[in-house]
C-alpha cells in the first residue's frame, strides 16, 4: 500500500503527459489550481476522492491505472479509446463498431 501511495503522483504525471495535457489544463478540468496538481505530482499530495474522480475522467484513464500501477498499461491509446467508447450512447457505439469493422476489413 505504501508503494502505491508513493507512486501515485508519478502515475498521474505520466498519464497527464501521455494525454498531452499541461498541469494548467488538468487543473482547470479538475476544478483545482495548477499548484495543487504540481503538489500531487511532485510532493506526494493525495487528493480527495471528488478531485481524484475528476482527474481520472479528465485524463480519460481507467481507475486501474491509479489503483493498480503494477499492471503494465503499455497501450494508453487503446485504454483511452475504451474509455471514450464507454461514454458513448447506443447510436455512437454502433457507428464506432461499423468504423472499426471497416478498418479491419480494409487490412
Amino acid at each position: 500500500m505504501e508503494e502505491l501511495l508513493n507512486s501515485f503522483g508519478q502515475t498521474i504525471k505520466e498519464a497527464r503527459i501521455a494525454a498531452g495535457m499541461t498541469q494548467d489544463s488538468l487543473a482547470e478540468q479538475a476544478g483545482v489550481t495548477p499548484r495543487y496538481i504540481m503538489a500531487i505530482e511532485n510532493e506526494n499530495k493525495h487528493p480527495r476522492m471528488p478531485v481524484l474522480l475528476k482527474i481520472i475522467r479528465a485524463l480519460k484513464i481507467s481507475a486501474d491505472t491509479i489503483f493498480y500501477p503494477e499492471i503494465q498499461h503499455t497501450d494508453r491509446e487503446k485504454e483511452q479509446l475504451m474509455h471514450m467508447i464507454q461514454l458513448c450512447g447506443e447510436k455512437e457505439i454502433k457507428i464506432a463498431a461499423a468504423t472499426v469493422k471497416a478498418l479491419l476489413d480494409a487490412r
